[in-house]
């Protein structure tokens, strides 16, 4: 499964960014799509999720993400509004298919800063 992610960069507190993922490669059905993040000496963190039938959201990004899904094209998108410095980390997107694998992309920076 290859995953492309896009649409990090630098961005000043009380921004926006939106980041794109599209997923291609893999015969079976996707149930899962979602970001985490890690930020500079800290662990990877959930961000969103998306399966099938609901969302969710790290409480950290609650009322300030939203995370949507393209089903025909296997695309992801997170809109990140109101943007703060602690929102800075490499973002990563990720897939699991329904043969139970889960993918990982390379990860794009966002910056939050002034």
């Amino acid at each position: 499964v290859q995953l492309q992610a896009s649409g990090g960069g630098l961005v000043q507190p009380g921004g926006s960014l939106t980041l794109s993922c599209a997923a291609s490669g893999t015969p079976f059905k996707i149930n899962r799509m979602g970001w985490y993040r890690q930020a500079p000496e800290k662990q990877r963190e959930l961000v969103a999720i998306y399966t099938s039938d609901s969302t969710m959201y790290s409480d950290s990004v609650k009322g300030r993400f939203t995370i949507a899904r393209d089903n025909a094209k296997n695309t992801l998108s997170l809109q990140m509004d109101s943007l703060k410095h602690g929102d800075t980390a490499v973002y990563y997107c990720t897939v699991r298919t329904s043969d139970g694998e889960e993918y990982w992309g390379k990860g794009t920076q966002v910056t939050v800063s002034s």
